[in-house]
Formats: structure tokens, sequence, C-alpha cells
């Protein structure tokens, strides 16, 4: 029975399903987005942000830490250099999964997961979206504010007659 087991073993022993996660993190730090399965996705999610967090604390002792998990000195160089700066803002969150489909063969549902400060599309539209809602703040106001100017007008109109 499997009782408390809650991560999902992805139907492989321990070494391998180990050796598969970083394998699938360091491709992840180097090429800051790859496609897989969702359930190796939302797996790998789990495995890689807490590396994450770690690597925003430039220690020898985190940097043991990274890379007994990584086992990749460049990746981890990389985490260390490059990500950490971008993220050390970030409260947590520092990646994003993105589903894309079926899979033809077998009918895996597929994703992207990727790092959420490298994807420069998505920062854009935030952007946009802001300006957007502004517009439509300021059209708003405009409508209120000339009912009211039109309601007194006749009203004084009234009086001076």
């Amino acid at each position: 029975m499997r009782h408390n087991k809650k991560f999902n073993h992805l139907g492989r022993k321990t070494a391998h399903r180990k050796s598969m996660l970083a394998n699938m993190a360091i491709s992840l730090i180097q090429h800051k987005r790859i496609a897989t399965t969702l359930a190796k996705a939302k797996a790998l999610r789990v495995y890689v942000e807490p590396l994450l967090t770690k690597a925003k604390d430039d220690t020898t002792n985190s940097r043991r830490v990274v890379f007994s998990n990584l086992q990749n000195k460049e990746a981890v160089t990389e985490l260390f250099q490059n990500i950490a700066q971008k993220i050390e803002n970030r409260p947590g969150g520092y990646t994003r999964i993105l589903r894309t489909g079926f899979r033809l063969g077998d009918n895996a549902e597929m994703c992207i997961i990727e790092l959420v400060d490298y994807n420069e599309n998505m920062l854009k539209e935030k952007t946009a979206k802001k300006a957007a809602r502004t517009r439509r703040s300021s059209v708003k106001k405009e409508v209120a504010a000339a009912a009211p100017a039109e309601t007194a007008a006749p009203a004084t109109e009234a009086a001076a007659e």
C-alpha cells in the first residue's frame, strides 16, 4: 500500500527517477525552457524550485548542496551567476508550465516548463495589459463625470427663469 506517499514515482525506480530529474533540471537551467510531459514537468517543478531558492544565497554550502543534486559544474555556475540575479527579488514561483496539447503516439499530455523571468514575450504582455486596464477605467470616469453635469445644468436654468 502507498499510505502517505504523495509524490509521483513516474513509473521508475528511485535511482532512475532521481537521475532523470537531475538531467531535466540541468537542461532547464541551461536552456531556460524544455518540452516534456505534464507529469514530469510537475515532478521537476517540485525538484528544481528548492534548488533555485538555495541559489539566491551564494555561499559555499549552498553551492555544495546544489552540486550534490545536479552533478554538473556548468549548470551550477549558470545557476549561481546568471539565474540567481534575475530571481533574487521573487519570493518563489520560479517556473511556469504551459500546456501544449497531446502527444501523437500515446496521447500523453505535453507541456513546456520554463523559468518565469526568462520569457520576454510574457513580460511584454504584462505591461500591455496594464495600459489597457488604465484606459478603460478613465473612460468610465469620463462618462460618470459627464452624467452629473448634464443633470445639474437644467436645474440651474429652471432657477434662472
